[in-house]
């Protein structure tokens, strides 16, 4: 399977489970017991607002590789004229490439720049 010749929008359906479930860990983690509570502090980072803004500042941070970021310019300029209605299509396509070029490395077999990544977004708190 070539990993490049798949739709960006799979691979950013694939990345927002891997994403939001780090999230989840990360929180149950910090000893938070109660799902109305982890629910408010996650949606901070699951959020297309909240990714966006953090592969907004990864990016700044020059955080990824070349290859990486190839991915996330191909997701992010994808052609979609559809976009929930809680955000901009900016923003919405800078989430769709966070999860997109995550979903990409797990198919590459590359938890471990996963986990780095993740590991910079939530416990460096990169905002």
């Amino acid at each position: 399977m070539n990993v490049l010749e798949i739709n960006v929008l799979v691979l950013a359906y694939l990345g927002d489970t891997i994403y939001e479930n780090y999230v989840r860990h990360y929180f149950i983690s910090l000893g938070i017991n109660h799902v109305n509570d982890l629910q408010k502090r996650a949606v901070e980072y699951v959020s297309a607002k909240g990714q966006a803004f953090y592969l907004q500042t990864l990016i700044e941070q020059n955080f990824f590789t070349e290859e990486e970021i190839s991915m996330i310019r191909r997701a992010r300029n994808y052609k979609t004229t559809s976009h929930p209605k809680n955000c901009d299509i900016v923003t919405y396509k800078y989430a769709t490439a966070l999860e997109a070029v995550i979903g990409y490395l797990d198919l590459l077999q590359r938890k471990e720049r996963i986990s780095e990544i993740m590991s910079q977004i939530l416990e460096e708190k990169v905002c």
